[in-house]
């Protein structure tokens, strides 16, 4: 597999990644570049490591991942959407919906993002060892793109979040459910792309 194989692989995969950062950003009343890298290194890492796990794991547990990764990544995304839907129709008008008062990361909700937005790579990194890919290559290349996009995604979401925090963050709900629904039903065999 070549390097504009791997990028586009990456770019793939970073897609839901970019997505929620886009949504993290809609929180954010100023743009904070230390939480933009805070956030765009929970995804690249998390993205990096998943295809690592997959590939040391190998063939050995794939009948037992693969049936059930599209489920935990529709769970945590369908949990995490419908919170912020909730916090929207629910929350005070005068504070910022589903984000922190005090504008501080919530590390455990960027983890189960973090987890759920890289659970394909997982699937991509079993994928890897049949293919026999350089996995140290593959692991930067993809950790890199998403840390780049997920960088530019909270960029793209705060220029929009100022302006329309309400509606922006039930946007933001509803995007989460139906990136966890697309990777439900493309598992299914339902969508194809």
């Amino acid at each position: 597999m070549g390097f504009v194989e791997l990028l586009l692989v990456g770019v793939g995969l970073s897609m839901d990644a970019f997505a929620v950062s886009v949504c993290k950003g809609l929180c954010m009343k100023r743009l904070n570049m230390r939480q933009a890298l805070v956030i765009a290194l929970f995804f690249g890492g998390f993205q990096a490591l998943m295809p690592l796990i997959g590939w040391a794991l190998g063939t050995q547990f794939e009948q037992f991942i693969t049936p059930v990764d599209h489920w935990v990544a529709f769970g945590l995304l369908l949990i995490i959407g419908a919170k912020m839907l909730w916090d929207s129709f629910h929350g005070d008008d005068d504070e910022q919906l589903s984000c922190a008062v005090d504008g501080r990361l919530d590390l455990r909700e960027l983890t189960m993002m973090a987890v759920a937005t890289s659970i394909d790579a997982l699937a991509v990194g079993i994928t890897f060892a049949f293919l026999r890919v350089d996995i140290v290559a593959s692991v930067v290349v993809i950790g890199v793109t998403t840390f780049a996009l997920s960088l530019v995604g909270v960029a793209v979401g705060h220029r929009f979040g100022a302006r329309y925090e309400k509606p922006a963050t039930v946007v933001g709900g509803v995007v989460l459910i139906l990136i966890g629904l697309k990777i439900l039903l493309e598992h299914l065999g339902i969508l194809t792309f």
